[in-house]
């Protein structure tokens, strides 16, 4: 179930109002961290490089009256000299415009880099990328990445923002060094293009300056008058291109306001949820300890997973009651089946049990769970784990879809850690598939969705269960794209593996590897029965 959160406000159109320059200045602290920063030197330094280039142009503005001067008297030597000192002065200044375009295109990828990443570290902070992309829809911003976009609540299930952002922040690195080395061959291309407009300036002077010293021309006087008109004449065209230039910012302004609404609004919106988020609600997946092989025991050990206390869950957007009362504790051994029609609130209380609802629903809403809910075992590979309805797969070769949401091997592990996601895959029947994907460490060009079917997604699932083995697996109809034979070998490989469960299922086949039966009858009841053994 998809909860939203208001709807975009209608009409709202950006302005250059108070609000655009107060997040205009906390968009500037991100930029300017400090005046020792690279983005700071940066900028000084393209400030020295324009006023040397405004200088130069100067001096290259004033060689046609100087031009009209030494061609009026016919001084060769001085055509000589002045035609020299035109070439250095107009590669001086193709070189500093270059330089000049090359700082700013420099200092854009590194505003973007370090704006990215402060988002990104916002953005996926606890399970905030879940809010912005399930329960609300009021920011009106294309950031949303299409991996986590499209498989927010999956990752949410998983903690796995941490890994997310890593691999987020991987991509965005290629994406600079690319846009850097496009900048660094464009370089050349800007001094050639530059240079050859400037030298055209005195073209044709040079030219001229043929028939004038071949004495075509003698009977010609010099003329003072010439050369004040033409000094005068530079002065006012360069004053009028400067107004010109200043009018075509507008537009750029304009794009500058659209930009900062749009990102002063997401890092509003993020900050603020971060403030309102409670304590002990949102666990950082930053502070888990990744890194340990699976089968280490958690840091504190208990028997109960969840403690539920008359538990009233009901659709977050409207007052239509999904469970009502519901009490209920989920103990080591003690599998629970989730059971009953669509829209009885199956996933919602999976939504519970994994903290999403009661972790990202603002004070400003409704809240919509309530009584005691007790989650007394951490989530992740050592703890409780979810397998979502929806499979979820990241970028990457077959190894890193078998220990997400870990980040990397294990450096200890080698070939012990193989015949390990070997023994898994074979169980799960996915044996064919380290042959198609060439090794388990083969990076592959395709997406690993549009490669499996429905069913082979789900084995990989488990296959990813088997390998991190918690002791406690959340299973919301992971099966349902399997066959009863094949869903019972791998709850049976569960079990063996020392694994609790709880399953939202609707075959009767699911029983025999549970203890008790929850049925959500609809409008807030349910049935909670024990199985009897057969």
């Amino acid at each position: 179930m998809a909860v939203r959160g208001p709807a975009p406000r209608a009409g709202a159109r950006p302005r250059l109002d108070l609000q655009f320059f107060q997040r205009f200045l906390q968009i500037q602290k991100v930029l300017f961290p400090s005046w020792s920063s690279q983005n700071a030197l940066m900028f000084l330094t393209l400030l020295c490089v324009a006023l040397l280039e405004q200088l130069v142009i100067y001096r290259v503005g004033l060689i046609p009256s100087q031009y009209f001067g030494v061609l009026g008297n016919k001084d060769l030597n001085g055509f000589k000299t002045l035609t020299f000192l035109a070439v250095v002065l107009i590669v001086l200044n193709s070189m500093l415009k270059s330089f000049d375009q090359f700082t700013c295109n420099l200092l854009y990828v590194s505003w973007r880099k370090d704006l990215t990443e402060h988002l990104h570290r916002l953005y996926f902070r606890g399970r905030v990328y879940y809010t912005l992309n399930v329960l609300r829809d009021d920011i009106d911003n294309p950031f949303k990445h299409m991996q986590i976009r499209v498989n927010a609540e999956p990752a949410a299930f998983f903690r796995a923002g941490h890994v997310e952002h890593m691999r987020t922040d991987r991509r965005l690195q290629r994406l600079l060094q690319t846009q850097r080395e496009l900048m660094s061959k464009e370089l050349w291309l800007y001094i050639g293009v530059n240079m050859f407009d400037y030298l055209g300036s005195i073209l044709s002077y040079v030219v001229i300056s043929i028939p004038i010293f071949s004495g075509v021309y003698r009977d010609l006087s010099p003329t003072e008058l010439s050369t004040l008109v033409s000094k005068n004449a530079f002065v006012c065209m360069y004053v009028i291109s400067c107004f010109t230039r200043l009018i075509d910012l507008s537009t750029t302004l304009s794009d500058v306001a659209g930009y900062t609404h749009r990102i002063g609004e997401l890092q509003e919106t993020l900050l603020d949820m971060t403030l309102k988020s409670r304590d002990g609600e949102i666990l950082d997946e930053s502070e888990w300890d990744l890194a340990r092989a699976p089968g280490w025991p958690a840091t504190e050990r208990t028997d109960t997973a969840f403690l539920l206390e008359r538990v009233c869950i009901s659709a977050p957007s409207s007052n239509k009651p999904l469970i009502k009362d519901l009490s209920l504790k989920i103990s080591e051994g003690q599998s629970l089946l989730i059971t009953g029609n669509t829209g009885t609130g199956k996933t919602s209380l999976l939504r519970v049990l994994g903290g999403l609802w009661a972790s990202t629903w603002g004070e400003s809403q409704p809240w919509p769970v309530g009584g005691s809910v007790q989650i007394l075992m951490d989530f992740g590979p050592h703890g409780v784990l979810f397998l979502p309805q929806k499979p979820f797969f990241t970028d990457g070769t077959l190894r890193e879809q078998v220990i997400y949401p870990l980040k990397e091997i294990y450096p200890d592990s080698g070939s012990a850690d193989d015949e390990r996601i070997m023994r898994f895959l074979e169980l799960a029947g996915l044996s064919s598939l380290v042959a198609r994907t060439e090794g388990l460490d083969q990076q592959v060009d395709w997406n690993w969705y549009d490669v499996l079917s429905p069913g082979e997604m789900q084995r990989l699932s488990f296959a990813r269960l088997f390998y991190l083995q918690p002791k406690y697996a959340v299973l919301d109809e992971a099966t349902s794209a399997l066959t009863e034979e094949v869903e019972s070998e791998l709850y049976r490989i569960g079990q063996q593996l020392g694994m609790t469960f709880v399953s939202v299922g609707h075959r009767r086949s699911l029983e025999k590897f549970h203890s008790l039966v929850l049925k959500l009858c609809g409008e807030g009841k349910w049935e909670l029965t024990r199985i009897k053994v057969e």
